[in-house]
């Protein structure tokens, strides 16, 4: 649902996965389904990623959606 980031993460070596502590969840699943759309992204949890990993990128360019 977010290539721009699914990009850049790959583009870092880093997976979904390393993501769950930014966003204070255990699950890989609770992950997942946020990044796919299956599950909202609140947008402070969008601020919590960007400001981890890639600080020196846009909100908007990382989290835009496919159309």
């Amino acid at each position: 649902m977010f290539p721009n980031l699914t990009a850049e993460l790959a583009r870092k070596g880093l997976k979904q996965k390393d993501i769950i502590p930014v966003l204070n969840t255990n699950r890989p699943a609770t992950v997942s389904a946020k990044l796919n759309g299956k599950a909202p992204l609140w947008i402070d949890e969008a601020f919590k990623i960007q400001s981890e990993f890639f600080p020196d990128l846009p909100l908007d360019y990382l989290f835009k959606t496919e159309r």
